[in-house]
């Protein structure tokens, strides 16, 4: 093998709920760093977890997945700025120095601002969300963020220099941020929408079929294994807000030998429950779809099949018996009140 991954890391309970506003696929970017001499900033926010490459270097040094600036010689320290995909309220993150073991910083500090619209400058007023911490070598280090504050950016200063391989921002979306008149995707991820549960996703993640654009290859979406044994795969979504669906969109996008034959959909209004019991309360869930076929690498619209006026916050989709989606698009109104 030509590569390490990273260790993986388990989030806390304090994030349960949160979508990774940092995410690059849901809009989040590097808008202003003070130093990438050795790597840019944009490879902080990958998705995928750091990997290392022992052989790799470039015109600067030694290749890092991560970002990591040069040896400062006086004093002061860095700091990157991030937009946010969406404006939002902080659970939690995960300062990662996976494989930074002599170049990773000994600390950091965080802090934000709200913007409504552009990028921040010199006469923002930043607050300190995350007092300055200490980080040690190849860890990922989870703090918790105790603030009801919808921020828009945020500010990673690390003490006094070095590389982060990644960094997480578990948080939700503000609720402003959700249109109250005409037509929404409530699955859209960027949006708060979530995969709560599922039977099986051997091939893929299930949360990929909320994510914004078209997917970019059959890796790129959600996948089950063969089944063997009766019954059908499933997965649970979580609405970005409760709502009236109207309708339905469903790609098989770059699944042409192990589409689905067949999908269909449930929902149901839940206000106090566990992502655990959701999923026994599911099988009794109120039809919205029946069964529709499904074919290979194509996008599927259901609006006439659909079950109108039903108002939902939670669905779940079926696939008959198994195979690959791609993406999953609920397009409907957000419920008044």
């Amino acid at each position: 093998m030509d590569y390490i991954d990273a260790k993986p890391c388990t989030p806390p309970s304090y994030t349960n709920g949160t979508i990774d506003l940092a995410d690059p696929r849901l809009g989040a970017a590097i808008v202003a760093v003070s130093d990438q001499f050795f790597a840019p900033a944009e490879r902080m926010l990958a998705p995928e977890p750091a990997r290392f490459y022992p052989d790799r270097y470039d015109d600067h040094g030694k290749w890092m997945d991560g970002w990591e600036s040069r040896r400062r010689r006086g004093m002061g320290h860095d700091w990157c700025i991030v937009r946010l995909a969406v404006p939002g309220t902080l659970a939690g993150v995960d300062l990662d120095t996976s494989f930074f073991t002599g170049n990773y910083p000994p600390g950091a500090m965080l802090e934000a601002c709200y913007i409504e619209s552009g990028e921040p400058d010199a006469d923002t007023q930043w607050q300190r969300i995350l007092a300055p911490v200490s980080l040690g070598p190849d860890a990922h280090h989870l703090f918790p963020i105790d603030s009801d504050a919808v921020w828009s950016h945020l500010r990673l200063n690390i003490l006094p220099d070095g590389g982060i391989a990644r960094l997480r921002v578990f948080g939700r979306v503000a609720p402003a941020a959700l249109a109250r008149d005409g037509e929404i995707n409530l699955a859209a991820l960027e949006l708060g929408a979530r995969v709560v549960a599922w039977n099986d996703s051997h091939y893929g993640n299930p949360n990929k079929i909320l994510l914004p654009n078209k997917g970019v290859n059959m890796g790129d979406g959600w996948e089950t294994r063969r089944r063997r044994e009766p019954g059908n795969d499933w997965c649970i979504v979580a609405l970005a807000a409760p709502g009236t669906i109207t309708r339905v969109e469903v790609d098989t996008a770059f699944f042409k030998g192990n589409f689905p034959d067949r999908c269909s959909l449930q929902g149901a209004v839940l206000d106090a429950t566990t992502d655990q019991a959701i999923v026994t309360q599911s099988m009794f869930w109120e039809q919205l779809m029946p069964e529709q076929p499904l074919s290979a690498d194509a996008v599927h619209s259901f609006s006439g099949e659909l079950k109108q006026g039903t108002a939902v916050t939670h669905v779940r989709l079926n696939i008959f018996p198994d195979g690959g989606i791609s993406r999953l698009r609920l397009y409907g109104r957000v419920n008044a009140g």
